[in-house]
This record gives structure tokens, sequence and C-alpha cells, in this order.
């Protein structure tokens, strides 16, 4: 079989499938499931790259690694977070401009930036310490967030589609955000925990 085939992989394939089932449910208008498999895929990628780095891997495996990441991160915080948004009442042909520019956000940054890590890759096994725009990955805590309030916000479909145009225009933007350390990646952890309790009971309170 083609592709490589080791555990440094396994989380993104779970995010992956987590993602696919999120669509799905999505799709059959259980935004709920949509928003839980976000929230899974947001954990899975979270630890992926540090996982991946526990082994030594020769360039091909790296290489393949990237790509694998960013084919995956399109799907889980490009596609799903679109479809979600169809089950909450998103459904005109009229939105599809927003959702295109959404996804293309996601797409366009996740290329620019497969294209920077080769070419640092080769100079530098230096480790990035800020990114130059928001992260596709964040989705996964911003999105759940705005979910919690679905039944306070008034016309929560609309406020759901300017937040993903917002988010489209900062994928591409040049603000500089600081990489998250080990301790912080363990506060969003806290906060998607956090997330996922609120969005329980406010199922439990419907």
């Amino acid at each position: 079989m083609i592709g490589y085939y080791n555990y440094t992989v396994i989380l993104t394939y779970l995010g992956l499938t987590s993602s696919i089932i999120g669509i799905y449910y999505s799709m059959e208008y259980h935004p709920f499931i949509g928003i839980l498999c976000l929230l899974f895929s947001g954990l899975c990628d979270m630890f992926d790259g540090k996982v991946a780095r526990t082994k030594k891997r020769s360039k091909q495996e790296k290489d393949f690694g990237i790509q694998l990441d960013s084919l995956s991160d399109l799907v889980c915080f490009g596609i799903l977070p679109i479809t979600i948004g169809y089950s909450i009442g998103l459904e005109s042909p009229a939105y599809l401009p927003i959702f295109v520019l959404y996804v293309l956000g996601a797409l366009i940054r996740l290329a620019y930036f497969n294209t920077l890590e080769n070419i640092r890759q080769e100079k530098s096994d230096l480790v990035l310490t800020s990114y130059t725009g928001l992260p596709v990955t964040s989705v996964a805590l911003i999105l759940p967030f705005l979910y919690i309030f679905k039944n306070i916000i008034p016309y929560f479909a609309f406020v759901y589609l300017a937040t993903l145009l917002i988010i489209a225009i900062l994928f591409v933007s040049t603000i500089k955000i600081k990489k998250p350390t080990f301790k912080t990646m363990l506060i969003f952890i806290a906060i998607g925990l956090l997330e996922l309790l609120l969005i329980i009971l406010g199922i439990a309170w419907k």
C-alpha cells in the first residue's frame, strides 16, 4: 500500500474520522453532534504534531505528515463548520458565497503555510513560536463557544454566518498570534471540556 503507516498519523486519522461523522450528522440536521465532533477533531489536532515529533522520521515521512495534516484540517475545520451552518438553518443558496469564502480562506492558509513549512524544515529544525493569521484549528474552540448561546442569541444562524466570514478574513490576515505553549494547550483543553459541559447542559435545559 502507498503511504507511511506508523503511530504518528493515528491522531490525524481519528480527527478526520470524527469530522466525517460530524459532517454526516450535520447534513441530517444534528448540529449538536457536528459540534461535538468538531471539538474532538480539535483535540486530536492539538497533539498530533507533538506525537509525530517523538519519532525519528525521514524527510519523506515528514513531508507526508505535513500534507496529511493539512488535508485533514481542511475537512475538519473547513468543511465541517459549513455543514454545521447548513444544519442550523443556512440552507439557502444565497449563503453559498460566504461558505465558499470560508473554505477558500482555510484552503489558502493551509497551502501557504505548507509551502513555508517545507522551506523552513529544509533550513532548520526549530519550532515556530508564532502564527501569522488565525490558525484554522481555532474554530474548534470558537464555534462551540458560539453554539453555547444558540438559544439566547436572536437570529443565531446569521450570527454564525457572520462569524464564518470574519474567521475567513482572519485566516489570511497578517496578525501575529503567539504559538500556544503546552500549559496553554492544557488551558485550551479545559476550555473545550467546559464548552462541552455547557453545550450538553444547554441541550438538557431545552
